[in-house]
């Protein structure tokens, strides 16, 4: 018989060599903050001896700086709106946002196209806007474009990887510029009448007499004048930032941040109401005092008094809805349902359930009972029409 002859083996082609991408670096959630620091530092410097790490951070730190050089009056101006107390928050900002990227800083991945051309026109645009409100002499508006510039800059160094992290921090920059100057006169007018009305009304309730006349509430003798300090705008200005903030760092789901923001501008023109009115009542008791509490102290409390609420709104959130995998684990073994991936109760003694050692209230626990979800069967001891002679019989 013949032997069969093999083809001989043909050398396999040399295979390019290949880049091992990272996919996303995980630090453990249990050490202290002095380690995690540690850990992300020994992070950065690791990757910043990697040529392609190095090389795409360089390029946007060029760009940062470039940008910043432009936007240079604009951040000078910026810096001195701090100096009012509506905005003095504003030198947290850039610090909180630092900090976030620091944190949330992941290797850089390889930069497509599409993200070159859309970080290239975001930071085109952003020049064109700031060209265009330059020819009107809008400096808030001009002021502002530095943030679309700054994640156009973000996304055409870094592209989407980096992108998706860096985003929110990017973005959380606006609130270290103050408001536009007729933003801020459509919004004081009203906010000055809505806190005097709400602080008088919640004084009168109280038992004190008062009256509104304009934007002062008459208590007694005295008046006390909602000015434009006390209209609530700073304290609304300060509460949403600190509310995004919250947002950016829980890990809540999309309907409780809405809530939570939403929450934030009736918190906080809530708060600036309760401390007219504690301000009014104590002028009926210590002016002296009073007087204290409304240019001294009433900062202290405010801000405390807001976060306490906010956190209500949270607590609430949380209790109000229930996710659906916690919801079904809880109630599928009670009611003997069949849900894929949840593993039945079997060989449980005593009717007890999956969910604790709780007996099931006496509901399947004694024998000959059915069990939840199931029917139990019919026993017929004759035939039917016997059994209905046997109902009509004398």
């Amino acid at each position: 018989m013949p032997v069969p002859v093999l083809p001989a083996k043909q050398p396999r082609a040399p295979q390019p060599p290949t880049v091992a991408v990272d996919t996303g670096r995980t630090f453990p959630a249990d050490c202290s903050l002095g380690e995690s620091i540690r850990l992300r530092w020994s992070a950065l410097v690791e990757d910043l001896r990697l040529p392609e790490q190095r090389q795409t951070l360089m390029l946007i730190a060029a760009l940062v700086v470039m940008l910043m050089f432009s936007y240079w009056p604009g951040l000078i101006r910026a810096k001195e709106s701090w100096n009012n107390p509506q905005y003095s928050h504003g030198w947290l900002v850039p610090l909180f946002s630092l900090v976030i990227l620091f944190w949330w800083r992941q290797p850089n991945r390889p930069v497509s196209f599409s993200a070159r051309i859309v970080g290239l026109g975001l930071l085109m645009t952003s020049l064109a806007m700031r060209l265009f409100v330059a020819r009107y002499r809008i400096i808030t508006i001009d002021m502002y474009t530095f943030v679309p510039a700054l994640a156009g800059a973000v996304l055409l160094g870094g592209g989407w990887s980096m992108f998706r992290w860096a985003w929110a921090p990017v973005a959380f920059l606006i609130f270290m510029y103050p408001l536009p100057d007729e933003a801020t006169r459509y919004l004081l007018g009203p906010l000055q009448t809505l806190a005097t009305m709400a602080s008088t009304y919640a004084i009168q309730t109280l038992g004190v007499d008062a009256i509104r006349e304009g934007n002062q509430i008459v208590v007694g003798e005295r008046h006390l004048g909602v000015v434009d300090a006390c209209s609530g705008l700073r304290m609304l200005t300060i509460f949403i930032a600190l509310s995004v903030a919250i947002v950016m760092l829980g890990e809540l789901s999309w309907y409780e941040n809405l809530v939570i923001l939403a929450s934030a501008i009736p918190i906080a023109l809530a708060v600036n109401a309760i401390r007219i009115t504690l301000t009014g009542v104590m002028y009926t008791i210590d002016p002296d005092l009073a007087e204290k509490i409304f240019h001294d102290w009433a900062g202290y409390f405010m801000m405390p008094l807001a976060l306490g609420m906010l956190y209500l709104v949270q607590k609430l959130l949380t209790n109000l809805f229930v996710p659906e995998e916690t919801a079904v684990a809880t109630v599928a073994p009670l009611t003997g349902l069949r849900v894929p991936g949840l593993r039945p109760a079997v060989g449980m003694p005593g009717g007890q359930s999956a969910v604790g050692n709780r007996p099931h209230s006496g509901v399947g626990s004694a024998e000959g009972l059915p069990l939840p979800g199931q029917i139990p069967p019919v026993k017929r001891t004759g035939s039917a029409p016997e059994q209905g002679q046997k109902g009509y019989s004398g």
